[in-house]
């Protein structure tokens, strides 16, 4: 059994909690174990308006999952990317490493060494640790003819040297993690594009736009849902959806699914289990979970 520390994230317990709850059933389902600790913030928010403060609130974040003799799991991908940056700041940086080396030490802890920040998001957990052909023996309900836009999000991906997540101008492990439920992973163009969420309280309008050209685009490929696998890519598609223009998005647009809840209907988890919603598409719905 692999074990991590896991790390929600400030957003998922709050404005997402179905992802945090599939993740960790779909966790507990498959053998990775997770390890709840006292942890704070990534860092995210405020890595643009200090970087010792953002470093400083991951490395704290590092020094208790080293104590724990665990590495950090993260189904946020914001978190991940943050984080991963943070890491390598922290490798890169001689000066800003021992002023937060100091500043945790107040604290009675100690920032491990570079090859011990270990960070994984969900995804690649689940493709290292288990593998898709893995996956795929235990799956008992594949969602056969499940027509899927895959969305990586931006965070995971980029800067690729710094992320480390796949590459950032073709990856696949999304596409091979679907696959091993049985779902038809589609072709379209936009889903390496931004989904528009950093963009609220700043420009509505066009965090709006962006979000309903993604749409518009999925459905022209065909896509019977939008899979996420990042916290504000979801809150994006999803919890804000009654913020965007149904008008451009055109009736077929399609709704927008949590990976992890679809690994967990495969593997034959309840929708209740998954925190799945009332709104699920016909085609989940015929699988007979909800």
């Amino acid at each position: 059994m692999s074990a991590y520390a896991y790390f929600p994230g400030c957003k998922i317990p709050y404005h997402l909690p179905q992802y945090g709850q599939a993740t960790r059933a779909v966790c507990a389902s498959l053998g990775l174990e997770l390890t709840d600790l006292a942890f704070n913030c990534c860092g995210y928010p405020a890595r643009h308006l200090s970087l010792e403060a953002s470093v400083l609130a991951a490395a704290r974040n590092f020094a208790l999952a080293h104590a724990a003799g665990l590495p950090i799991l993260t189904p946020c991908k914001c978190c991940f990317g943050n984080m991963r940056h943070a890491a390598h700041w922290l490798r890169e940086n001689a000066r800003l490493r021992q002023g937060t080396e100091a500043l945790l030490k107040r604290e009675g802890l100690r920032l491990p060494p570079a090859r011990e920040m270990r960070i994984v998001h969900l995804l690649t957990a689940l493709d290292q640790d288990l593998g898709a052909g893995a996956i795929a023996a235990r799956v008992t309900r594949p969602a056969t003819g499940l027509k899927v836009a895959a969305h990586y999000g931006c965070h995971a991906l980029r800067p690729g040297a710094v992320t480390q997540f796949d590459n950032p101008l073709s990856p696949t492990i999304f596409e091979r993690l679907l696959e091993a439920v049985g779902a038809t992973p589609v072709d379209w163009p936009l889903r390496l594009e931004c989904c528009g969420n950093p963009l609220w309280g700043k420009n509505d309008a066009m965090a709006a736009a962006l979000a309903v050209r993604k749409l518009r685009d999925a459905a022209r490929a065909g896509a019977d849902v939008v899979c996420t696998a990042c916290t504000y890519c979801h809150l994006q598609f999803h919890t804000l959806r009654p913020h965007l223009d149904l008008a451009q998005m055109g009736p077929d647009a399609p709704p927008a699914l949590l990976f992890a809840q679809l690994l967990g209907l495969a593997l034959g988890l309840g929708g209740a289990e998954v925190g799945l919603e009332e709104h699920v598409p016909q085609r989940l719905a015929l699988m007979a979970v909800v």
